[in-house]
């Protein structure tokens, strides 16, 4: 009886100790380096006014180096104002614990592109690459971020990291603020 309850408990904890496999959407190893890059996730999704405005993150490792890929990707009939990524530019992100982690951005000013597409849609998708600062890296796997801080070159913007969001424009169900803690060991 103790060994069937022993047996039990290990597959309990097993179970929910299993991680899912990483999934990438670039894996490559060749005599130059590595790079592999998730897929991306939705962290934000807003729609006021007949304007979306959506986030994602996905994590790359070059060579042994962990960084973090935002796409902004703004959609409007009205005027889209440009937030562009520079040297100064970072990430704020609050963790429920209390602790805040910054990352810093690539020295490469980008802007985006502007696209207008068939429905007279302006399309603004703006990238940057942020890497994680050493000292609070461990942080991130430890607890969920609540709060996140863009700071772009002229502009500075928060979003509320939700546990769960569900996407008006494909339906699926999103974690945000686990983000980290579920993904970071893919590109470590």
């Amino acid at each position: 009886m103790k060994q069937l309850i022993t047996l039990t408990l290990f597959l309990l904890t097993f179970a929910a100790f299993a991680q899912k496999p990483c999934e990438y959407s670039v894996n490559v190893n060749d005599s130059i380096g590595s790079y592999k890059v998730t897929n991306e996730y939705l962290m934000s999704e807003k729609y006021f006014g007949g304007s979306f405005n959506y986030i994602f993150f996905s994590l790359a490792q070059t060579d042994g180096l962990p960084t973090l890929n935002l796409q902004n990707i703004q959609k409007s009939k009205d005027f889209i104002k440009a937030n562009c990524f520079d040297k100064n530019s970072k990430i704020f992100l609050q963790l429920e614990n209390g602790k805040i982690v910054t990352l810093m951005h690539i020295n490469q000013e980008n802007c985006g592109t502007l696209v207008r597409d068939d429905k007279g849609f302006d399309n603004r998708v703006n990238t940057g690459i942020f890497m994680f600062v050493k000292e609070n890296y461990e942080e991130l796997k430890k607890s969920p971020i609540s709060i996140m801080r863009i700071k772009y070159l002229t502009n500075i913007e928060d979003y509320i990291v939700k546990a769960d969001l569900t996407s008006e424009l494909t339906g699926k169900v999103t974690h945000p603020n686990t983000y980290f803690i579920e993904n970071i060991r893919c590109v470590e």
